[in-house]
């Protein structure tokens, strides 16, 4: 079973650009997309397994693609669930291609063979991160910034969990510090430092391998999919993160490569 995108399937990822960029900035959405290759049969799952949390960021990409409008700037949207394979997982990583996802069993995961391991990656993971990197290269500033957008459930098992949306950073509080400040300063926000997940977990590939490792300042940002749902809240969310960001992103400052 081949885990590549077929010649008429879209590629890896699509990049939504910006001819001018306002700032040199490049937003990522990993989870944007729960597509499946036709090759892999939807790994063996049913439509409602794949319109759930375990195939995708749901509102993800509208997030994304709505705030780089606001900022004009470029956006970076991969284009297959990670299901297939997660493109902010490591490829030593347990959870690269996962059998089991949010307690859902995924069949077309199962004892995989080094074979098809290596398709999906060749296939999907390293032209995504090809693509970002490439796209990264062509800012005419030396040390671009980078910003993925995620999103989460409200609830996981029993937690209830109440942010809006959180900020996740590791190393580099150059994006994330001054973020938490402006999203705390906006009235009934309840913002997560480093919740509801981390920064500082390795399953934070993207930022890792293109943001700390290349000393480019970085944050992700999570938005709890509730209030996604609608084009309203996509629509609102952008505006309170734009308004937030672009104090941020206007000093040139923040364009340097920062030494570990």
């Amino acid at each position: 079973m081949s885990g590549l995108p077929g010649p008429d399937e879209p590629r890896a990822a699509t990049l939504h650009d910006e001819p001018a960029p306002a700032f040199p900035v490049l937003l990522v959405c990993d989870h944007a997309s729960r597509r499946i290759p036709v090759a892999l049969a939807s790994l063996g799952l049913g439509e409602a397994e794949l319109a759930g949390h375990i195939a995708w960021d749901i509102g993800a990409a509208e997030l994304a693609l709505a705030l780089a409008a606001r900022l004009r700037v470029p956006a970076l949207l991969n284009n297959w669930s990670r299901l297939v394979i997660d493109c902010n997982r490591a490829l030593d990583d347990p959870t690269l291609i996962p059998a089991v996802s949010g307690g859902v069993v995924v069949p077309g995961n199962q004892a995989l063979d080094p074979a098809a391991r290596a398709l999906r990656i060749a296939g999907i993971h390293a032209p995504y991160h090809a693509a970002v990197a490439a796209r990264l290269a062509r800012f005419a500033c030396a040390a671009p910034a980078i910003i993925a957008i995620h999103s989460f459930t409200p609830r996981l098992g029993a937690e209830i969990r109440p942010w809006h949306l959180g900020v996740l950073w590791d190393k580099d509080p150059r994006i994330s510090a001054p973020l938490l400040a402006a999203l705390r300063g906006m009235a009934g926000l309840v913002v997560g430092d480093n919740q509801p997940y981390s920064g500082r977990h390795p399953a934070d590939y993207t930022m890792d391998h293109h943001g700390e490792a290349g000393g480019l300042a970085h944050v992700s940002i999570e938005l709890r999919q509730d209030l996604l749902m609608a084009p309203e809240g996509v629509s609102l969310w952008s505006r309170l993160l734009a308004d937030a960001l672009v104090p941020i992103l206007a000093d040139e400052a923040l364009y340097a490569h920062r030494l570990t």
